[in-house]
């Protein structure tokens, strides 16, 4: 199991929200987002905040840092190393699985993700065995688009996408393809971009909650 750290439920649990973050940060660096949410305590919201596994980064030198996979280059058609991709993907569903274990049931667990952990949420998701009860994909991009639809288990998915329109790193081009990829394969998918870089900005947070109390109420 990959240690993490969680900001508990305010009340009883009764959903979760499994929130993965992006290259060389922690679950720490998103902690601090779960109490600003300001959810309702009736939800019974726990957040999850797992730590990637370190390993050494190509683009950055080989430097060891806490990522999700390797990105051996900056093309975007090459970025996600997809063996790596498919490796924490399994770390990731042994999350939801201990969840699935506590009691909670799919439909009021959510999966979420910035930057490289938003590529993990737009790949685990539509292939995990339940289906969730949403997905929360920002400023990100899609590992492998052309096998979503042969991979795909899960097809009734509502997936929340939001991108800084004047992102440096992850390029809203980007984001819009897996928009579309997703659109393309029937998702219902939302789109909401923002004049920020790579980042989450406080209207983008006021979003998010609306779609997480609608998921989950």
């Amino acid at each position: 199991m990959l240690p993490f750290v969680e900001y508990p439920a305010q009340g009883t649990h009764r959903a979760s929200v499994i929130w993965l973050h992006g290259l060389g940060d922690s679950g720490e660096g998103f902690l601090p987002i779960a109490p600003e949410l300001r959810l309702p305590a009736e939800l019974g919201v726990r957040f999850v905040f797992p730590h990637a596994p370190e390993q050494p980064v190509t683009v950055n030198n080989g430097m060891v840092m806490r990522s999700w996979y390797d990105i051996k280059s900056f093309d975007l058609d090459k970025r996600a190393d997809e063996a790596g991709v498919r490796d924490s993907a399994k770390l990731v569903e042994a999350l939801i699985e201990a969840e699935l274990a506590a009691g909670i049931p799919a439909e009021r667990i959510i999966l979420a993700g910035f930057s490289q952990g938003g590529v993990m949420a737009l790949h685990v998701a539509p292939r995990f065995k339940a289906r969730l009860g949403g997905v929360m994909a920002l400023s990100c991009y899609m590992c492998a688009p052309e096998k979503l639809a042969q991979q795909a288990v899960q097809t009734d998915l509502n997936v929340f996408m939001a991108h800084g329109s004047l992102d440096p790193v992850v390029p809203m081009v980007a984001g819009r393809q897996a928009f579309e990829t997703l659109q393309a394969q029937g998702y219902e998918v939302s789109w909401q971009d923002y004049p920020m870089q790579h980042q989450v900005c406080q209207e983008e947070l006021e979003a998010i909650r609306t779609w997480l109390q609608a998921r989950l109420t």
